[in-house]
């Protein structure tokens, strides 16, 4: 199997010329002005504690601490303007179950809608499955229907546990994936960017 690339060029379906890259520790004052960008709804319903604009240095060491096989962050950055970002999204391996990986993402207020969290979640399945993870699994507070709402129509089979709401995508099969715009534009990306 072919190694995934570490820069891709892409065009969201709008047309916005965009690059897709993994963070690394060159990127620190960045992804802190990203997270200061965000909402205090957005910060919430991402990191679920209420910290105010500025993110700790415990949290951006823990990000970008990317080895790409059991932690991987990636990044999609308008190339008008590369900071701040337009979103990010990455991927923890489980320590009892190293072919489950949590998975998060993060798209600034200003640029939801824009398919920005679907071309993200493509991009980290691909790195995933390459390294042997099976499923991705996300964790979402009830508040956050925007976020469930996706999930569901991005194909992941969720359930409720009683405190969140636990979703998982079955990576390596993606005919399971629902009828909606959503899915269809997962599908695309997948078959898009996958390696021959």
């Amino acid at each position: 199997m072919s190694t995934f690339p570490n820069l891709l060029q892409l065009q969201l379906r709008d047309g916005t010329d965009v690059v897709a890259r993994p963070l690394t520790p060159e990127d620190r004052e960045g992804l802190a002005e990203g997270y200061r960008l965000l909402s205090p709804e957005a910060r919430y319903q991402r990191f679920w504690v209420h910290s105010g604009e500025v993110i700790s240095d415990s949290t951006l060491d823990r990000l970008l601490n990317n080895d790409g096989r059991n932690h991987a962050i990636w990044a999609v950055l308008d190339r008008s303007r590369e900071y701040p970002g337009l979103g990010a999204a990455s991927y923890w391996r489980s320590k009892t179950d190293p072919t489950d990986a949590e998975f998060s993402v993060t798209v600034l207020d200003s640029e939801h809608g824009r398919g920005i969290g679907t071309l993200l979640l493509a991009i980290l399945w691909i790195q995933a499955y390459q390294q042997g993870i099976e499923t991705l699994t996300g964790y979402v507070i009830p508040e956050n229907q925007q976020a469930i709402d996706w999930m569901c129509d991005t194909g992941a089979d969720g359930h409720w546990d009683g405190y969140q709401a636990i979703f998982r995508w079955r990576l390596g099969d993606v005919s399971h994936l629902p009828m909606t715009p959503a899915a269809g534009d997962l599908a695309q990306w997948l078959a898009e960017l996958t390696p021959e």
